[in-house]
């Protein structure tokens, strides 16, 4: 395998070059690696071909950017559930370390919600949705920004974890600890980089949950301020936006049961994963639903790379 290089050191290095389809199959290493990580992610076989014609051009790209840049580039992978955004974030680190040794780390913003109390709090003092972890507003963005600029310096640092299934954060004593400065940070999220909405676009509810359980339109409202507000620096940090594109909101639902369909038959296998029936899941979603419609709409004007997902989750093409 490749010894690391410093970024500005990429460019210049003999290695340093655009890799095609035959590459990948005379590079061992690289191939092994592909072939475990499809395994381990239990990822159709024909996803090395989606490797080979999407992913592959897609790391030349950060690999430039990470050559040209004085401190680690943080790339954003957005999407909405189902997308396919945790596994191309893992993908991307893989790809980076296997063509030339890049020090790279993949994170979520899943990881830094609020811990189960601070969201008890604020459902007592602002409004009760803000219980559901998910939408902006719940998430600590003080330790997202921490744990970002950390990663760009030297030193020992540890990466905040949640935990799903008991929905609360994890303890400090478990998070796993890297050291920095990183060469690449990937950071994946179904709202990352999603604007806010016009104030005259929140007045109407769009679903049940609005209409029953934010009759004064003061959840979203919150939500909203809080993109504008606390999530302007957040989302700032991010330099090379990739969108995940989907056909529309009806697919979040279905390809989300898909993923519970999974965690039902997680928990016969008894790994204790909770569960949510028809009527949880539908509701859990509609949380999502009115940020997600928007990012459909907006994100691919601001995004670097969109690629346009079909109804079986594959990629289309780029936008």
């Amino acid at each position: 395998m490749m010894l690391p290089l410093r970024p500005q050191a990429l460019l210049e290095s003999a290695s340093f070059k655009l890799w095609t389809v035959e590459d990948v199959a005379l590079n061992s290493s690289l191939q092994t690696a592909l072939d475990r990580f499809i395994e381990r992610e239990n990822l159709p076989a024909d996803y090395a071909k989606t490797v080979e014609l999407w992913f592959l051009p897609l790391a030349e790209q950060l690999l430039q950017l990470v050559a040209k840049s004085k401190q680690a580039p943080i790339v954003g992978v957005s999407g909405c559930q189902g997308s396919g955004k945790s596994t191309l974030a893992s993908l991307l680190v893989l790809l980076m370390k296997e063509m030339m040794g890049v020090r790279a780390i993949n994170l979520s913003i899943d990881d830094f919600y609020h811990t189960h109390a601070t969201r008890q709090q604020l459902a007592k003092s602002v409004h009760p949705l803000l219980a559901t972890r998910g939408v902006p507003g719940t998430h600590d963005v003080e330790l997202a920004l921490q744990t970002l600029k950390g990663l760009r310096q030297g030193g020992q640092l540890a990466i905040p974890r949640f935990d799903k299934a008991m929905d609360d954060r994890k303890p400090v004593a478990e998070w796993p600890t890297v050291m920095t400065p990183v060469d690449l940070i990937v950071l994946e999220g179904w709202c990352l980089s999603v604007p806010a909405q016009h104030d005259n676009d929140l007045r109407e509810p769009i679903n049940a949950l609005e209409i029953h359980e934010d009759t004064t339109a003061e959840w979203r409202r919150h939500v909203n301020k809080a993109i504008q507000t606390d999530y302007a620096d957040f989302y700032g940090m991010v330099d090379f936006l990739v969108m995940l594109k989907a056909p529309d909101f009806a697919k979040v639902a279905e390809w989300r049961g898909r993923a519970e369909d999974k965690l039902a038959a997680a928990q016969v296998a008894g790994q204790g994963t909770r569960v949510m029936n028809k009527a949880q899941l539908e509701r859990f979603i509609q949380h999502y639903e009115r940020i997600t419609r928007h990012g459909l709409k907006v994100l691919p004007e601001l995004a670097d790379v969109v690629f346009q997902l079909t109804d079986a989750q594959t990629i289309a093409g780029k936008l």
